[in-house]
């Protein structure tokens, strides 16, 4: 089957579950924090903490959740976290509605939501093989990610317009009606039946899924590139925000389109990843994100010498272009190197120390950055995003001509 051909339509009914997923999950991360300080005065201390309680379930549950994908449904385990999701959004707007809201309770119901992103997340990329063939991974992938681009592109803006315009209840009830409609979709999708494996102790499957992350040869580079990256990003995302304003002298609004440029990115990237991965080598194709990210991280360092609004700008787009290919393409390796039964696990084990990765850099942004200045924090994310290139350039990856034949 050619990749031209028209995706199989149960992966449809997956990609549109999706794009309201993702939509949901954008309008709500950026309406809460909106009335946290709208309704409730909240400051840099409580949206801190609304924002550590949401990454929580992806360092405490991603693992879990890939077992559960393993073993159960995993049509199944998706609507299971979209109802918990849409039950989320529906205690939130009662709580705005009826004048009850409080900094825990959005901290208890924003975990909660996180919770169904994670399902979501690990269950997804494990049921994508099963939905098409082999020769559409990328194709599907390209169609999920350009979603995920899509809602994190224009789901913060939509969410402050409707919290300025209509009030934070109208963000609320749209948020919980994508929601409700991603699980109306998956509703519809036939999962293919998987053959029955014998029941082994949970521990042990762990254990599986993270020596194959280790032992194979392409995914264990692409792990250690994407501890890198993440790194890296989040020293680049301690400093950016004090650094454009003292030292480039954008305005906030400037500092919000110099942002939003990011998610431009994505979406561009997400747009082009089929061609690209038509016109090169496949491991060309998955070594670009890296290199780009080099070129993003250049960029912004470029600024230090050229103070300038317009390079920070292009710096977040690139960082938007690139990466999202190589999500795509490293997704679409992993689930072909990945037997199917492991798909779960694999995938938790990647989002795991990805979202593990995050405060890390953070924090290492923060300390250097009150050392030695936001500058310093440019150079290290420079030095950082040259790591995670070397990792990948240097792995076998390097001499993968096409997409390698299906793990058993």
């Amino acid at each position: 089957m050619s990749t031209a051909s028209p995706l199989p339509r149960s992966f449809t009914a997956l990609a549109g579950a999706n794009l309201a997923a993702q939509s949901a999950e954008q309008l709500s991360l950026a309406a809460v924090p909106l009335v946290a300080v709208l309704a409730l005065g909240a400051g840099p201390g409580e949206i801190g903490t609304l924002a550590a309680v949401s990454t929580l379930p992806f360092l405490l549950l991603s693992i879990p959740l890939g077992l559960l994908a393993d073993r159960i449904s995993r049509r199944r385990l998706m609507i299971a976290a979209e109802v918990l999701r849409s039950a989320s959004l529906l205690a939130l707007l009662a709580m705005v509605l009826s004048g009850r809201l409080s900094i825990p309770w959005l901290a208890v119901l924003g975990f909660l939501g996180a919770v169904g992103t994670v399902a979501f997340s690990v269950a997804a990329p494990a049921l994508v093989p099963a939905l098409v063939p082999r020769e559409q991974l990328g194709k599907a992938n390209g169609r999920l990610e350009l979603a995920r681009s899509a809602a994190f592109a224009g789901g913060p803006a939509l969410a402050g317009a409707l919290v300025a315009w209509a009030g934070a209840p109208s963000a609320f009830v749209l948020a919980a009606m994508l929601s409700a409609a991603a699980v109306a979709l998956l509703w519809k999708l036939h999962e293919p039946a998987r053959p029955a494996s014998p029941p082994r102790h949970p521990l042990l499957e762990i254990r599986d899924g993270a020596q194959m992350v280790w032992r194979q040869p392409f995914l264990r580079p692409m792990l250690l590139t994407g501890v890198a990256w993440n790194i890296s990003w989040f020293v680049l995302q301690a400093a950016y925000v004090p650094y454009a304003v003292r030292v480039l002298g954008l305005s906030t609004q400037a500092v919000g389109i110099t942002l939003a440029c990011y998610g431009g990115g994505m979406v561009v990237g997400a747009l082009l990843a089929s061609r690209v991965v038509t016109a090169m080598a496949f491991g060309r194709a998955i070594q670009l994100g890296p290199a780009v990210s080099v070129l993003a991280a250049a960029t912004m360092v470029a600024t230090l010498a050229l103070p300038s609004g317009w390079l920070a700008g292009l710096a977040f787009f690139l960082f938007g272009a690139g990466p999202i290919i190589w999500t795509i393409t490293s997704t679409t390796l992993r689930q072909s190197v990945t037997p199917g039964a492991m798909l779960g696990r694999v995938s938790s084990v990647f989002l795991t120390v990805n979202a593990g990765s995050r405060p890390v850099g953070a924090a290492l942004g923060g300390l250097v950055g009150a050392q030695f200045g936001e500058a310093a924090c440019l150079w290290l994310a420079l030095a950082g995003f040259g790591l995670q290139a070397w990792i990948i350039f240097a792995s076998s990856l390097a001499g993968l001509r096409r997409l390698p034949l299906p793990a058993t």
